[in-house]
């Protein structure tokens, strides 16, 4: 789906937008906002390296990919406008949950620019993982815009910048001190599964891709867990997924292998089902040790954030540390 608005509606839109941003222009010295409440500004750097003046305490902000929502959330702030995951019609599965009530103004592919002005945000998230980076000078004229990474910029990396432009850097480090000892209580655990080869695939079309290599909340999990991959998986990614022909299978093998699909752990389910009706799947040594884990997908195989880390660490932790 590919949002379009009439180009008049789009003006006339932007201009009541910079009306209200023309109103509530105050410097660092904290005058008073819209909603009545103390306002002030602060300035922070991009991810291109452009000084921009943000809220001190922002109040209506919208994040317009999967780890600027991801990140916001998992700081407690709760986002008035937000992208839908990659396939899905509302928000990436994993996070609905906590995204509440938090209204779709985007897509991977652009934002509808119209619906986002109409909201009046005071903060504007995004990074490179979406189309939205393209329209970045007309964002600006929406609301203060931050571009908080380039594309496979670590998600550590990123998280820190979203948490700085929300004003909530030391919650952000916080938050990763404790996500950090997990790792390694987890990684105490694994027992004979240290070092285990970890395949990750996503099945979709009859075949598989590669995904979740690099940097990324995948790769780096993993990594922090001294779990290795397939060769096959090893360096950075050359995009969001690789295809992988069936006539290639045993280069997907490994001593554990997480399979999801675009959505939720049933869908995972079901095209482990389908994967299991391809000749030689059932040939794989991660199969026949039934060490095969459907995934939720949306966790897995989006472009990351601390809680998709998260929830990635818990399914490797259910799936492979010793049980008490």
């Amino acid at each position: 789906m590919r949002y379009r608005r009439p180009a008049a509606l789009l003006t006339v839109a932007l201009a009541g937008a910079l009306t209200l941003a023309g109103c509530g222009d105050g410097d660092s010295g904290g005058k008073d906002g819209a909603d009545g409440t103390a306002g002030g500004t602060r300035t922070v750097t991009d991810a291109n390296g452009k000084k921009v003046e943000v809220p001190a305490t922002p109040k209506k902000v919208v994040t317009l990919s999967e780890p600027t929502l991801d990140a916001a959330l998992a700081l407690g702030a709760h986002p008035i406008g937000a992208t839908s995951g990659r396939g899905q019609s509302g928000v990436a599965g994993y996070l609905a949950p906590e995204a509440g009530s938090a209204q779709i103004v985007a897509n991977v592919a652009e934002p509808d620019l119209d619906k986002l002005a109409a909201m009046r945000p005071d903060l504007i998230l995004l990074d490179e993982t979406v189309g939205a980076k393209r329209v970045q000078d007309k964002l600006s004229r929406i609301a203060p815009t931050v571009l908080t990474a380039k594309l496979n910029a670590p998600w550590r990396d990123a998280f820190t910048a979203t948490a700085d432009a929300l004003g909530k850097k030391a919650d952000g480090q916080k938050w990763l001190t404790s996500f950090d000892a997990r790792l390694k209580t987890v990684k105490s655990e694994l027992g004979p599964n240290a070092e285990a080869v970890t395949s990750v695939i996503r099945w979709q079309n009859g075949a598989p891709s590669v995904v979740g290599k690099g940097k990324g909340h995948v790769g780096d999990t993993l990594a922090a867990l001294g779990l290795k991959r397939p060769q096959g998986q090893q360096g950075e990614s050359v995009g969001h997924s690789e295809p992988v022909s069936l006539e290639r299978l045993d280069t997907i093998d490994g001593d554990w292998l997480f399979l999801g699909a675009l959505g939720d752990r049933a869908a995972g389910e079901k095209a482990l089902k389908e994967a299991a009706a391809v000749p030689n799947f059932g040939k794989l040594k991660a199969v026949e040790k039934h060490h095969v884990v459907a995934i939720d997908g949306s966790a897995w195989n989006s472009s990351g954030g601390p809680l998709a880390a998260q929830a990635v660490l818990t399914d490797v932790e259910k799936a492979l540390a010793k049980k008490s």
